[in-house]
């Protein structure tokens, strides 16, 4: 389910980033970047527990996914928080910098 959510994540952000952000001036391809990253680290993960379970790997417990959905939800919106953070520091359109200097 990680996968999967990591995955949906990285292809979205992606296709985003291709047809709206081709400058890169809201970062986004820097978030579909994490989204892969984390796609490659579960994709590890699965071959490994697959090499391990073999057949019981596609037989999850309902437990078993429904914690894996909320890790995989956890780091879609910790990736989200780290993006926000670097539009903040790098302000491309300088809203925050105007927010700030406003009196």
């Amino acid at each position: 389910m990680t996968l999967l959510i990591a995955v949906f994540a990285a292809v979205i952000s992606t296709v985003i980033w291709y047809v709206k952000d081709s400058h890169n001036q809201m970062k986004v391809g820097t978030l579909a970047l994490m989204f892969w990253g984390a796609s490659l680290m579960w994709l590890c993960d699965a071959v490994f527990e697959f090499a391990e379970l073999k057949e019981k790997f596609f037989h999850p417990a309902a437990a078993e996914v429904f914690n894996d959905f909320f890790l995989g939800i956890s780091v879609v919106a910790v990736a989200l928080v780290i993006w926000l953070v670097l539009l903040l520091i790098k302000d491309p359109r300088g809203v925050v910098r105007q927010a700030l200097t406003k009196k």
